[in-house]
């Protein structure tokens, strides 16, 4: 299988980058960029904190890379030693080659990683596609997983399909439409200026991923034995989050449910809240 490649252009990937080394220098705490060889190529790393603290694994979403999670080190790496990445095929600097999400490539390639940065055992967190993952991850191996943090994952509720009817009919009207859509996405909140022209950059410049996201079956979901945090927005256009709740309710009864009633697939604030359920159990 010929895997297609993150960005469309060479001058397009460059743009991106430099927004986002941009946004890296909100980032003010000591910190390390590194790069990680995996079977799957190179792996861009951001790590912070005391070497010797718990780890603690972050995967963004979609379309996007470890930019969004700058607010959240910050916080976590108090008390963690923090390692945010850039998944491979992503608007990040790893490699560009889009794995598939049929196959157990991804998740060899976080196995990979874990190895070369000798992490035994860490509390893995995801955002979307980066939460579907660290479930996948979980299932596959669940000796490596500490404590599990889920926000808005996708491969648990199903997707909502009137969704790409939504995102078409505001994308008719150009960046006004688009900056409608991001609210509807964040639960009608407005993203700040910054972050949607980052995203208008991406999307203008990114080969966005068009297959569908694997659901778990109620067996690879029983396999989630550590701490599972969840959570969801009920105002979600893109996720059934309700969906999600239910099924986790039921085959991962020891799961920490959070909803927020007024979110929507996109979750802010959360940083303080995360932390202290996670530093706490």
């Amino acid at each position: 299988m010929r895997n297609n490649r993150a960005f469309k252009t060479k001058q397009g990937r460059d743009e991106v980058i430099r927004y986002y080394d941009m946004l890296l220098e909100k980032l003010t705490i000591p910190h390390e960029r590194l790069y990680v060889d995996t079977r799957h190529g190179n792996t861009f790393c951001i790590a912070a904190g005391d070497i010797s603290a718990p780890p603690m694994v972050l995967l963004h979403g979609s379309s996007m890379n470890s930019s969004m999670w700058i607010n959240d080190i910050l916080k976590f790496y108090e008390k963690y030693r923090v390692y945010a990445l850039d998944i491979p095929g992503e608007a990040g600097r790893s490699d560009e080659r889009q794995l598939p999400f049929t196959t157990s490539d991804l998740d060899d390639w976080l196995y990979d990683v874990f190895s070369k940065l000798s992490i035994d055992k860490a509390v893995v967190m995801g955002a979307s596609l980066g939460a579907w993952l660290a479930a996948k991850f979980a299932v596959r191996y669940p000796e490596k997983v500490d404590k599990l943090v889920l926000i808005s994952p996708a491969g648990i509720g199903s997707q909502n399909k009137s969704f790409l009817f939504i995102a078409l009919f505001h994308m008719l009207f150009g960046e006004k439409g688009i900056k409608k859509l991001f609210r509807i996405i964040n639960g009608n909140v407005d993203m700040p200026e910054v972050i949607f022209r980052f995203q208008i950059l991406i999307g203008k410049n990114f080969n966005t991923r068009k297959e569908h996201i694997p659901i778990f079956s109620d067996e690879q979901l029983r396999c989630l034995t550590m701490p599972v945090f969840l959570y969801v927005g009920a105002k979600d256009v893109m996720i059934k989050s309700m969906e999600t709740v239910e099924r986790l309710k039921k085959l991962v009864p020891h799961t920490k449910v959070n909803i927020l009633p007024e979110g929507g697939h996109s979750l802010i604030n959360l940083t303080d809240t995360i932390f202290e359920q996670i530093h706490s159990l």
